[in-house]
């Protein structure tokens, strides 16, 4: 995987300082596009996705040691890969059809979708495709 997690990350921590982190941690670079950082606030996380070749296994093992890190109490796991994906937002009768076609066009993935489980309630979507490079 080149998906990292960090969990337990608290509303309070700024995305600048949790690049300084990885970047301390890893010796890689932001700025020159080796990795990126998206917070998720919601769950307390946030993702680090690396570029090239880079060892996720070894930084998020390194990030779990780093004293840092203890301080504020911040993990590292590896993203497992996934085939499916929840899509949010989907407006109410929206042909599961529709949807297929949506993340099977090339402008938006591009992969071959095998099932579209549809959670009205939640206006979303569970999509499922074939491979699980078809969710990236």
């Amino acid at each position: 995987s080149t998906v990292v997690v960090l969990e337990n990350v608290k509303k309070t921590v700024k995305e600048c300082m949790l690049i300084m982190l990885v970047e301390n941690i890893s010796g890689l670079s932001e700025d020159d596009g080796d990795f990126t950082v998206e917070m998720i606030p919601e769950i307390r996380a946030a993702v680090v996705t690396f570029t090239g070749n880079p060892a996720a296994g070894e930084f998020a093992e390194m990030l779990n040691r780093n004293h840092r890190a203890k301080q504020q109490n911040i993990t590292a796991r590896c993203l497992e890969l996934t085939r499916s994906v929840r899509a949010e937002n989907i407006p109410p009768n929206t042909p599961s059809d529709f949807i297929a076609v949506y993340f099977e066009n090339k402008k938006n993935g591009g992969a071959q979708v095998v099932d579209v489980q549809q959670l009205p309630d939640e206006d979303a979507a569970i999509i499922t495709f074939s491979d699980h490079r078809g969710n990236a």
